[in-house]
């Protein structure tokens, strides 16, 4: 009896060890312990490929429960019947969505389900039917998704048969058809400038005259200066040149702003350089004036041969009174050589006729003015005793 009691401790403590692990392996299989279990029927109308009983179950990404059977329906061929079991607690409703998942580099598969929008339910009495394709791993969607192109094309091979040869024709034709759509297609860019090389733009200002005497006559009575008045041509601030002249240098430039207005505004100011005490406005409600000066251009632009180029100002000047009567009348025009075939030489050249003319016209409207202003309120006259008898020079006879 002493000698056979240590055989029963040891084996004892083999089959306890045994059990043990056992007892582990099981716990390590369900996660959630030996508890209760909720069971529940999926039925896939796709195959399960790799779907193993045991295999975890999960919801939203946690593991819930297991696989615990798997069997083909009798009825249909193409049904795979699955029994889940779940932890009580999970929120298994009738619009809970059923799919296989596959985990890890092996592609472990197992089952997934999604929550639906359902709060409250529960699908214990209904069963559980994944979606189509819901067994699908990747490899058999693109598989699956290569036999439906290849439908689509064995289906059209006559259409898409026809239509490359329709391209091929089409093809052929433009090839015939080049110089034509060349010439279109450069119609096209004439048209809209494209053609055209990017021109950058230089802004330039003309100069008021100046350098004037002492003026002499004064300007006597309140003058304003419209805007000039013109032709479409001339109301532009680019830097014209004459028709038939072709000088590429002055493709850019322009000036400071239209003609009618720089030209109101620099004879301003060769006014308030001859007489700043008296020097004329701009029309407005505020001022009432005496007269007018109105000028209508005539020309303001480079003219000449392309190797003899001038700068040319030219315009009428008249002066109206507050009536609307004509006080004076005249033509200026001045053209000045140009020294190079360039803008800038241009604006040198603008400058020096109009200088001239500015030099002759503010002289002349200040003599006018002072002329009129005498004509329309004369200096009063003085009256003159009666002068006495002349002698008859007769004598008396003797």
């Amino acid at each position: 009896m002493e000698t056979r009691a240590p055989f029963v401790i040891v084996g004892a403590f083999v089959l306890a060890a045994i059990f043990a692990v056992f007892g582990f392996v099981f716990w390590l299989h369900n996660t959630s312990g030996v508890g209760a279990r909720t069971s529940y029927h999926v039925q896939f109308r796709d195959p399960v490929p790799g779907l193993l009983v045991g295999a975890a179950v999960l919801f939203n990404g946690i593991r819930v429960g297991e696989v615990t059977a798997l069997g083909l329906a009798p009825d249909d061929p193409r049904r795979v019947d699955v029994t889940i079991a779940v932890a009580p607690a999970t929120p298994v409703r009738p619009d809970t969505k059923v799919g296989l998942d596959f985990q890890g580099l092996t592609g472990v598969p197992v089952v997934a389900l999604e929550g639906g929008k359902q709060l409250t339910g529960s699908a214990i009495a209904t069963t559980l039917i994944a979606e189509p394709g819901a067994g699908m791993s990747m490899t058999q969607a693109a598989r699956e998704a290569l036999r439906k192109v290849d439908t689509v094309l064995g289906d059209n091979a006559g259409p898409l048969k026809d239509t490359i040869a329709n391209l091929k024709t089409f093809s052929e034709w433009l090839s015939s058809k080049t110089g034509k759509l060349d010439g279109i297609l450069g119609g096209v860019e004439r048209m809209t400038g494209a053609n055209e090389p990017v021109v950058k733009k230089v802004v330039y200002d003309l100069s008021a005259a100046s350098g004037f005497p002492p003026p002499s006559p004064p300007l006597k009575a309140q003058l304003t200066i419209p805007e000039s008045n013109t032709v479409v041509l001339f109301d532009s601030q680019k830097m014209l040149l004459a028709p038939g002249l072709d000088v590429p240098a002055f493709a850019g430039a322009q000036w400071s702003d239209s003609l009618p207005k720089m030209l109101q505004e620099k004879l301003i100011q060769s006014f308030e350089n001859y007489d700043i005490a008296h020097a004329p406005m701009r029309p407005n409600d505020a001022v009432q004036p005496d007269y007018q000066l109105l000028t209508d251009i005539r020309s303001f632009q480079v003219i000449g041969e392309a190797d003899a180029l001038r700068a040319e100002i030219a315009f009428s000047a008249k002066i109206i009174d507050k009536d609307g009567k004509l006080v004076a009348a005249k033509l200026f025009q001045q053209a000045t050589p140009l020294d190079k075939p360039e803008p800038a030489a241009a604006v040198t050249a603008f400058d020096k006729s109009f200088d001239t003319i500015a030099k002759e016209l503010v002289p002349w409207a200040a003599q006018a003015l002072a002329s009129g202003h005498a004509e329309a309120d004369p200096a009063p006259q003085t009256s003159r005793p009666p002068s006495a008898p002349k002698s008859s020079g007769m004598t008396k006879g003797r």
